[in-house]
């Protein structure tokens, strides 16, 4: 009898760690000394503050980042020439989220790179303190509420939306499960028209071979009913525009999953003079930005149609063209738009019959290079180079079509930093009003205190008990 070969999970998550986390119903003793598991050699992770709660670290070390809503105090961190951000938890919830987002990272997924857990921390007195998890800064990425906070296009939430259910599509297929979806636990970043969507909390999560259809169903089921609520209080604040329908927003991310899911996954059936049907359905996963590892086929029953079925190893088509090309590593749609440019820019100079290569060399230096250097010192931490060259394609374009002729890149520069980038900073203000509002859902709160005594005592607030569970 033939035995059946059972899938195994992808060895690049199983050898990704050293940390396992341990069963949180039956915890192991608390380390007594102070102990950092890394995957980064950054000796200055050494010679912070680990026996203070958080919330309470200088703000010397403190960088000025908008947070997103957590249930726990979370700070970002200056860690020598890096930006850290520090999540205070459980021991157990840190480790195993610690473990989670390494094998994420080995599958090349969307999340954000983690950097170490520390945990067996103890006050000077000698009191335990919780866990952190310490994961990298994503840089120029943005939670969700910070976008609303900037003058954005009127279609900011669906295409936040179509983000998010790309995010979901790629985790599922690799059979991470969620288990709470929503914006607050993912950060966005600008990619072109769109944006790109990088999940950011992993608490909840369960990494297995594959899902079954029902735990993908419940996943997509929270995930709309968390957006639904979350741009509800968007709307509340006054921070949606208020022709924005809550609910029709939802239900768009639940027919966008549905879709790219039944792209990737379904089997069609072919003709045997329809094979060039197959090429078609090739290109379109390519347009979506997936790449196709390789075509399964056989015959059908009735022997005269094939059944394809294609099997989709991972995002970033465009993504890695332009990194060949030109070194430079930017979102999907971005390479896509640079990529276009490039091929304009071959096409003006006649060399459609050089190599592609030595013609994106050229690129760069005359077209790419010159222009993101013009970025102000102000805006580099503000936006992506690539994000840059975009926007100011599309400026250039609108400034043409109104003078009716051809506008230089140098002019179309000038006129997109004086009249459009002041639009997207985010001022100091706005990033301790959102960092205010982050912290008001801490549940973990007594480390938010300070330590000067205000006469505030939460054993008499009637209030304080709801944030206690």
């Amino acid at each position: 009898m033939e035995s059946l070969e059972l899938p195994q999970m992808d060895p690049r998550a199983l050898k990704a760690t050293s940390v396992k986390a341990g069963d949180s119903a039956a915890p192991s003793p608390e380390p007594q000394a102070l102990k950092i598991t890394a995957a980064s050699s950054n000796p200055k992770m050494f010679t912070l503050p680990w026996e203070k709660p958080l919330a309470t670290w200088p703000e010397d070390l403190l960088a000025n980042l908008p947070r997103g809503i957590s249930r726990h105090v979370v700070r970002f961190v200056h860690v020598g020439d890096e930006v850290y951000a520090m999540k205070e938890i459980t021991r157990n919830v840190a480790e195993r989220e610690y473990e989670l987002l390494r094998r994420l990272q080995k599958l090349e997924l969307p999340t954000v790179q983690p950097i170490a857990v520390v945990t067996g921390r103890h006050s000077r007195e000698g009191e335990p303190l919780e866990a952190i998890l310490v994961t990298k800064h994503l840089k120029f990425s943005l939670p969700y509420r910070a976008l609303f906070a900037r003058s954005l296009r009127p279609d900011t939430a669906e295409r936040l939306i179509d983000a998010l259910a790309v995010l979901m599509v790629r985790l599922h297929l690799a059979g991470f499960y969620w288990g709470d979806v929503s914006l607050s636990n993912v950060l966005f970043l600008r990619d072109a028209y769109a944006f790109s969507a990088f999940l950011v909390d992993a608490e909840t999560g369960d990494l297995q071979i594959n899902l079954t259809e029902g735990q993908r169903e419940y996943d997509v089921d929270l995930a709309r009913t968390n957006i639904i609520g979350e741009l509800m209080d968007l709307s509340s604040g006054s921070l949606l525009p208020s022709d924005v329908d809550e609910i029709e927003i939802g239900n768009r991310l639940v027919d966008r999953y549905h879709s790219l899911w039944s792209a990737l996954t379904d089997t069609d059936k072919f003709g045997p003079d329809e094979m060039w049907k197959i090429e078609k359905r090739v290109n379109k996963l390519n347009e979506l930005g997936f790449d196709v590892d390789e075509l399964e086929m056989k015959t059908a029953e009735d022997g005269k149609r094939v059944l394809v079925r294609p099997r989709v190893v991972d995002a970033g088509y465009a993504n890695r063209k332009l990194l060949r090309l030109t070194g430079l590593d930017v979102q999907e749609n971005q390479a896509r738009r640079l990529l276009n440019d490039l091929d304009a820019y071959r096409a003006a100079t006649w060399r459609d019959g050089e190599d592609l290569e030595i013609v994106a060399t050229d690129w760069m230096r005359e077209v790419f290079e010159p222009t993101v250097r013009m970025i102000p010192r102000e805006y580099r931490s503000q936006i992506e180079p690539a994000q840059f060259f975009h926007e100011v394609l599309d400026h250039r374009w609108f400034l043409a079509e109104s003078a009716g002729h051809d506008v230089p890149m140098a002019e179309a520069v000038q006129s997109y930093v004086d009249k459009v980038l002041p639009q997207y900073k985010l001022t100091t203000k706005d990033v301790a009003a959102l960092n205010a509002e982050a912290d008001s859902g801490v549940i973990d709160d007594e480390y938010t205190y300070d330590d000067s005594d205000d006469g505030y005592n939460p054993d008499d607030d009637p209030d304080a008990a709801v944030w206690a569970h």
